[in-house]
């Protein structure tokens, strides 16, 4: 009896569930589908989050709407959340803990807000997030505090941000991130250590940057990257080993954009990057000169042989004119001695010879 008691009390709650699930309805502002799992809330011109989001919702949008502070906790009845779209807002602040309660978020999109930094506080509680859309914002540096949560974070995008800097260890929790997009920022020198613990990086962006200088071993822990974009950037010249250093099967490398130094060190570099089976230079037919300024906008796979052998002709040219005018310079010393040897020769007893300037 006692059992059959336990049972119908089971079946009373979980009809009891049943009807507040059936009940609940969604804020005026706000559409939901799909058995309350998707509630839609964009385009509402809303400063802050609904009161009346299903508590069963898996993906929330609130899109191209008016929140500026994303609170602490203010998700906390929405803890079933998968994705999260807060793109194109006018966010500057999310509070620490903001996140904190979506254990199971899977995608956040915080792109095209006013974003200026990322505090510790800020990927608490989003150690399964997957994808996380951080686009046209204002960051303007990363340090070892932005991202220290993300243990699982796959895709990360930084794209038209502001970024300047980026601190050795920035990324140094995010073992398995695969993508990475800081294309149209900033940025203007790779340190090494940068990437040091992003082993499982597979695609590498850094297109659109101010990028002139690069570490020796930039590169070099990227064991599993396929594509590394340094197009439009600010690169002359490039060192051999700073792609060598690149221990995968295979890695396709842009460059396009920059303004090479079209010497001879250059070309070496590039002929013997191309000789490595497990690196392709996609875009090599590509790239063009500005400097010197006789091979301003030639393409570099133009000049590969001519420049050299003009180098070199012009090295010899040099090289013989100094030994020349030193050899020149040598015999005129020569003749000079002479002269002043005979000018100053004593006269000889009995001689008929001309008579000494040293006279009595």
């Amino acid at each position: 009896l006692s059992k059959m008691l336990e049972f119908l009390f089971v079946l009373l709650l979980a009809a009891e569930s049943s009807c507040m699930f059936l009940n609940w309805t969604c804020d005026q502002s706000c559409v939901c589908h799909g058995d309350l799992k998707f509630t839609t809330c964009s385009h509402d011109d809303l400063t802050q989050l609904p009161v009346k989001v299903p508590p069963s919702t898996e993906l929330l949008d609130l899109s191209n709407n008016l929140i500026s502070v994303v609170q602490k906790h203010v998700f906390s009845s929405n803890r079933k959340l998968r994705v999260l779209l807060l793109q194109n807002n006018n966010i500057s602040l999310v509070e620490d803990g903001g996140f904190a309660q979506l254990e199971f978020l899977q995608k956040l999109d915080l792109s095209w807000n006013r974003i200026s930094v990322l505090t510790e506080g800020f990927s608490v509680g989003l150690a399964f997030l997957r994808e996380l859309q951080l686009s046209h914002n204002q960051l303007t540096g990363l340090d070892s505090r932005s991202f220290l949560h993300l243990d699982g974070l796959q895709r990360l995008n930084l794209t038209n941000n502001s970024i300047q800097s980026m601190e050795v260890r920035s990324f140094s929790s995010m073992s398995s991130l695969r993508q990475l997009h800081l294309q149209d920022n900033q940025l203007t020198s790779l340190l090494s250590g940068t990437f040091s613990m992003l082993r499982s990086l597979e695609v590498l962006n850094l297109a659109g940057n101010q990028i002139h200088e690069m570490e020796l071993l930039v590169f070099n822990p990227l064991t599993s990257m396929t594509l590394l974009n340094l197009a439009d950037n600010q690169l002359s010249t490039v060192c051999f080993k700073t792609f060598l250093s690149i221990h995968t099967y295979s890695t396709h490398i842009l460059l396009q954009g920059n303004p090479w130094n079209c010497d001879c060190e250059l070309q070496r570099v590039f002929r013997k990057l191309r000789s490595i089976q497990r690196i392709f230079l996609d875009d090599y037919y590509n790239l063009t000169c500005r400097e010197p300024p006789v091979l301003h906008n030639h393409r570099l796979m133009e000049v590969d042989t001519e420049l050299c052998i003009a180098e070199t002709v012009t090295v010899l040219i040099i090289t013989i004119t100094v030994v020349i005018t030193v050899l020149a310079a040598m015999l005129m010393g020569e003749r000079k001695k002479k002269k002043r040897r005979k000018g100053f020769s004593p006269v000889l007893p009995g001689g008929g010879g001309q008579a000494s300037c040293l006279t009595k």
